[in-house]
């Protein structure tokens, strides 16, 4: 009967081994608490990212090949329990795990927030059985393909275009800094935008911005495809205040999860339902947020 190994997070040699995990063990229904493996990338990816604190993440391993993991998205005070089919047993100790690892000190108290979904009841139970509260939840929305796309017409003046046609850092860092509403005065780190195209699923091809007459970025929607469970992923989509309701956001949107439709995703996940639902994406579930103090 083979064992099942306990080990911490090696950056550089489990990424592709934890990737591989994450998509052997999706389903539509569970979403691997949300964990899914684009989620997963882009995090590492992501500038708030914090690198430095990874190998505080749990792998179990069973004959070579990952079976479950707790880890954060951004960094320590969050943590995501995914188990394998038929090793949800490991769930108490992945949770005892994410509180010794992942859990931060908050004026004397240590406090750990567990993300989950509303079909994960054995994790809600077992969090629940541990003095965990509902701190926050949050729709999970998804565009079935099945709606077709509907491409609004672009304002005069405005293009639409690929980043392998087009791949522009300093006006791509200018539009994400004002489309997630930092300010008119853009920093000048360029090398996190960089950072965010050197996933080794980043698709220059599937990622559409929209131009502006003057030449600038004014809208951007970055699409990740899981090709193995045929569904897309958006991330991040922004447009530059000025140049809002105009249909930007909804017409990259749409131009990007055509191209992954005919890769062969049937389905693409979006963010907030009360933006999203505008944009045709319907309810497929909640996110939820757990909170513990000790």
């Amino acid at each position: 009967m083979s064992s099942i190994g306990k080990s911490t997070y090696k950056l550089l040699g489990d990424f592709q081994r934890v990737s591989k995990f994450l998509q052997d063990n999706y389903t539509r229904e569970q979403k691997n608490g949300y964990l899914m493996q684009p989620f997963f990338e882009y995090a590492h990816t992501h500038p708030m990212f914090n690198h430095s604190l990874t190998h505080r993440f749990g792998l179990w391993e069973e004959e070579g090949r990952v079976v479950a993991v707790a880890c954060y998205e951004m960094n320590v005070g969050e943590a995501f329990l995914c188990a394998g089919r038929g090793y949800e047993h490991l769930l108490g100790e992945m949770l005892d795990h994410a509180e010794q690892q992942l859990s931060v000190e908050k004026e004397g108290k240590r406090v750990l927030h567990v993300w989950t979904t509303d079909t994960q009841q054995q994790v809600i139970d077992l969090l629940t059985d541990k003095g965990y509260t509902l701190a926050h939840e949050e729709s999970i929305t998804i565009y079935p393909y099945s709606r077709g796309f509907d491409r609004p017409v672009l304002p005069l003046g405005y293009t639409a275009i690929s980043l392998e046609e087009e791949n522009d850092f300093h006006k791509i860092h200018e539009c994400l800094w004002k489309g997630f509403d930092h300010g008119d005065n853009p920093d000048d780190d360029v090398d996190c935008r960089m950072l965010m195209q050197s996933g080794p699923n980043f698709r220059k091809d599937l990622t559409t911005v929209v131009k502006a007459p003057d030449g600038s970025y004014a809208c951007y929607a970055g699409m990740w495809l899981d090709e193995a469970n045929g569904y897309a992923y958006l991330e991040p989509l922004a447009t530059v205040p000025a140049h809002r309701k105009k249909g930007l956001a909804k017409a990259a949107l749409m131009i990007g999860m055509e191209k992954t439709s005919k890769l062969g995703a049937k389905y693409c996940y979006g963010g907030v339902f009360e933006y999203y639902n505008h944009l045709g994406f319907e309810n497929a579930g909640k996110r939820l947020a757990y909170k513990k103090q000790w």
